[in-house]
């Protein structure tokens, strides 16, 4: 697999800081959501924490572990690493000579368009580390230029490829009904267009025309996440925008609908596994000099 053969060669591939033992987090050109980053890391550096979006990745070097769903895990170079929406996991290199990986951040709503059987739940993968080559090549290619966006024909051979490979893996799924189906899209639309406003119970009932118990269910299954974690994330997501900008913490939190500073910092913890402040660190160390 020559892309992945590229990822995982010893070189700092520009990034010098690697290469001297600095911890970093190199964030890619974003695509239509799809968030994309390189990272290295000595030791433990996240801690618990969990993402609304399926994360998928190859382990390129040193040992991947992490704690999912109450076992220790370990990625060796070459393996995949999928971890479902809303999953508890921790991070960190397994030895001294230090973890580089690749990783995207994919909305779940783009996966199950792309499947194969139509409207279903989410599918699940329970063996968080694979060995699959087809699926490894498709992340490699994708994650082998991070400085430029995916083009719209790779990026619909990219999703099919992962879509099926996450089917060769997956449990059985139950099916969504086309009313179910379509509340979710109502809501996830609501919920992003007003991610830093005040959204109510009965605000997305009267968008989807469903009771609030029935959509927190079926929202889950199509999503694997709750409506206000959902919204949550989308201002997360406005807030690193926002501070790779060089606004301040204090003032992206109020810009994007957190009370303040603490209340954005517990939950950026919960979702990125450190706090705003050395992420913004780490991120700003690992951007690509025109990125300025």
């Amino acid at each position: 697999m020559d892309n992945e053969a590229q990822l995982a060669s010893p070189a700092c591939d520009g990034l010098e800081r690697s290469c001297n033992s600095v911890d970093l987090i190199r964030t890619g050109a974003e695509t239509r959501g799809i968030e994309r980053i390189e990272a290295m890391f000595y030791g433990n550096r996240f801690s618990p924490h969990r993402h609304d979006t399926y994360a998928l990745g190859l382990t390129l070097s040193g040992v991947q572990t992490f704690a999912y769903r109450g076992v220790s895990r370990f990625s060796m170079p070459g393996n995949v690493i999928v971890l479902h929406p809303d999953e508890l996991h921790d991070g960190g290199a397994g030895t001294e000579v230090g973890l580089r990986y690749r990783m995207m951040y994919i909305p779940p709503e783009y996966l199950r368009e792309a499947g194969a059987g139509g409207a279903t739940a989410l599918p699940f993968v329970a063996n968080p580390v694979l060995s699959d080559a087809g699926l490894a090549q498709a992340l490699a290619e994708a994650l082998a230029d991070l400085e430029n966006p995916i083009g719209d024909l790779a990026h619909a051979d990219l999703l099919s490829r992962i879509a099926d490979g996450l089917g060769r893996h997956a449990q059985e799924t139950p099916r969504l009904s086309p009313r179910a189906e379509r509340a979710v899209q109502k809501a996830c639309v609501y919920l992003r267009d007003n991610a830093t406003t005040t959204v109510l119970s009965e605000d997305l009932e009267a968008v989807t025309d469903l009771n609030r118990y029935s959509l927190a269910r079926q929202f889950r299954l199509a999503t694997g996440t709750s409506p206000h974690r959902y919204q949550v994330m989308r201002r997360l997501e406005q807030a690193k925008r926002l501070m790779l900008k060089e606004v301040s913490i204090a003032e992206a939190a109020i810009a994007v609908g957190f009370a303040d500073q603490s209340h954005l910092t517990r939950h950026f913890k919960s979702s990125y596994g450190m706090p705003p402040g050395r992420w913004l660190m780490l991120a700003s160390q690992g951007r690509p000099v025109h990125s300025h």
